[in-house]
């Protein structure tokens, strides 16, 4: 046996007792004839002490011990005279009569502790270096945690867990697949799963009313903070349930990981709020409630009351109230007006009002308007003095207000209000069924083709398709999509419905979705679900702002590993049996 205890596990009622323990060593100190090791493991932290009086050999091997070393020491436990009260262990210390050095270690790149000095690529590179250290390690140990309690959760409500296939047929719809060549089958691929999305499908044609899978899904998309092309979902679906039913479920399950993992009670019904009502408060279908400064439109302000042109020619005027910031300097206001005109929020400009702790007003726009229109616009605003009001303007509302959504969530970070330790949930309902796309020129599905139009909206499909809600849904945390998903068209007719608007032949949609197609052609019961990001649901939890460190192996911004170095090119034998040829355009 390696060890008879952890490093993290020993306190003062272990004292006289003699033990073994293992792991890595953290630092060492000499002090006089003492040396000091602090030898780490999962668990925790252990002081050691060497002392060159009682043995001056085993005091000398100490001696040459380096950071990471890994390590077996055999001991009495004892009290210590200087105790430490930032460590668990910090009461006790051990007193070694053996030393055995299992491995040697390198320098490591950076240092193994919480604030380290190595940057993300370097961490990255070293992988297995960078989880050594407790705030990393502390992160996979929740995603474990939450896995747990989600499965015991989904057991308890008749859930299955199946799993489904990794290699699958492509789907163009959507974001791009990740494509596998096949050695048998020379000249065609399979696909990676984009989310196990018609094969839980088809679970439910075959009677399993209740699936559940934590599924590794697959994206070849642009990466960003919450975004890798491999994640995990928590997938989900149901037979024989309606919206309403879906949701007591799953806002069930959230609440349940809230409770345990981080001691938050949501309350006892969510908020639901429409996707129009959404993007015309927020200008996002996945607002962050956890602070106010919710927009005002102000075209009946602003729009024709003056002489500015920029206001005059807008489709739409629209606020935010930004409380006690009228003190905001000059170069405070540059700041932010070069902020939105970054091509990543790509506003034109921003026109600002202050409403100065004295009453007086001082705007960017002074000579446009008369001093009635800044009182009406303060009423309108609801703003006090002191407060400061931002403004964006645009001839499209849509993208104006994902403008205005950005500048919101800017000063909430700039004021501190978007608090980690505060949770804000809701679901974002009836979104529209399609939606238009300039690279396609066409309507194409705001979730997937298999998503059930409101029935109430169904008459509309023929001439204004654009205007018909999905039954979908959405569960947002602090301003993350953390779970979406709709009812499913389990009727053969409206689904080719939905291909022919999609602009699907019926050859193509056979050609794609014909195994779906035949077998709703059995008896498809009514059936919905829903799929969790398991990544963002834990690096909520965790607080973390991406979801890399709560991932083993993640990859870098540019789809990298690199530890593994890849992707990278295949020996020439690989491609000679796959029959493939390599060209890469320059």
């Amino acid at each position: 046996m390696y060890r008879t205890n952890t490093c993290g596990e020993l306190r003062l009622q272990n004292a006289g007792q003699e033990v073994t323990l293992a792991g890595w060593v953290q630092r060492t100190r000499k002090m006089g004839g003492m040396t000091f090791v602090d030898v780490r493991d999962r668990y925790g932290i252990t002081q050691i002490v060497f002392d060159e009086s009682a043995d001056a050999e085993l005091c000398a091997k100490a001696n040459r011990l380096g950071r990471e070393f890994c390590v077996q020491v055999k001991g009495t436990v004892s009290e210590r005279q200087s105790k430490n009260p930032k460590m668990p262990t910090g009461d006790i210390e051990i007193l070694a009569h053996e030393l055995n050095i299992l491995s040697e270690s390198l320098t490591p790149p950076f240092t193994i502790e919480d604030q380290t000095d190595g940057g993300d690529d370097i961490r990255m590179k070293y992988r297995y270096l960078d989880l050594r250290r407790q705030c990393v390690r502390k992160n996979l140990e929740l995603r474990h945690k939450m896995t747990i309690l989600i499965r015991n959760f989904l057991d308890s409500r008749d859930f299955i867990e199946v799993e489904t296939p990794i290699l699958i047929g492509s789907t163009p719809e959507g974001a791009r697949d990740f494509v596998v060549p096949s050695r048998m089958n020379p000249g065609q691929f399979y696909a990676l799963p984009q989310s196990p999305q018609t094969l839980k499908q088809l679970l439910m044609v075959s009677g399993f009313d209740r699936y559940f899978q934590i599924a590794k899904c697959f994206r070849d998309e642009d990466l960003r903070a919450d975004r890798q092309p491999e994640f995990t979902q928590i997938d989900c679906e149901m037979s024989f349930v309606d919206q309403e039913d879906v949701i007591e479920v799953f806002e069930s399950m959230a609440r349940h990981l809230f409770k345990e993992i981080r001691g938050v009670e949501l309350p006892e019904k969510l908020q639901q709020m429409t996707w129009h009502e959404a993007m015309r408060r927020f200008g996002s279908d996945k607002p962050d409630l956890r602070f106010g400064m919710e927009f005002v439109e102000l075209m009946d302000v602003l729009k024709g009351t003056g002489t500015f042109p920029v206001f005059d020619q807008a489709e739409y005027i629209g606020g935010i109230c930004v409380p006690g910031c009228a003190n905001y300097t000059r170069k405070q206001l540059d700041q932010l007006t070069d902020f939105v005109k970054r091509p990543q929020v790509g506003a034109k400009g921003l026109v600002y009002v202050k409403f100065n702790e004295d009453g007086t007003v001082k705007t960017s726009i002074d000579k446009f308007y008369t001093p009635e229109v800044w009182a009406k616009l303060k009423e309108k605003m609801q703003a006090k003095d002191g407060d400061l009001v931002l403004i964006l303007s645009g001839d499209n509302a849509n993208k104006t207000r994902v403008q205005l959504c950005t500048l919101r969530l800017e000063m909430g970070d700039r004021l501190g209000l978007r608090d980690k330790d505060k949770f804000e949930c809701l679901w974002i309902v009836d979104f529209p069924l399609f939606e238009w796309s300039d690279e396609e020129q066409r309507l194409m599905a705001t979730h997937h083709p298999f998503t059930m139009p409101n029935p109430d909206d169904i008459p509309l499909l023929d001439e204004h398709p654009e205007q018909v809600r999905a039954k979908a849904y959405d569960f947002v945390c602090n301003g993350v999509e953390l779970g979406g998903g709709s009812i499913r068209i389990h009727d053969g007719q409206l689904q080719a419905k939905m291909f022919d608007i999609l602009g699907f032949t019926p050859e193509r949609a056979m050609a794609q979705f014909g195994f779906l197609i035949n077998a709703f052609k059995y008896g498809a019961p009514p059936h919905a679900g829903l799929a969790f990001g398991l990544d963002r649901f834990v690096s909520i939890m965790a607080g973390l702002d991406s979801i890399r460190d709560c991932i083993a192996f993640p990859k870098n911004n540019s789809g990298r590993d690199v530890m593994l170095d890849a992707p990278g090119e295949l020996d020439p034998k690989q491609l000679d049996e796959l029959q493939l040829k390599t060209v890469v355009k320059e």
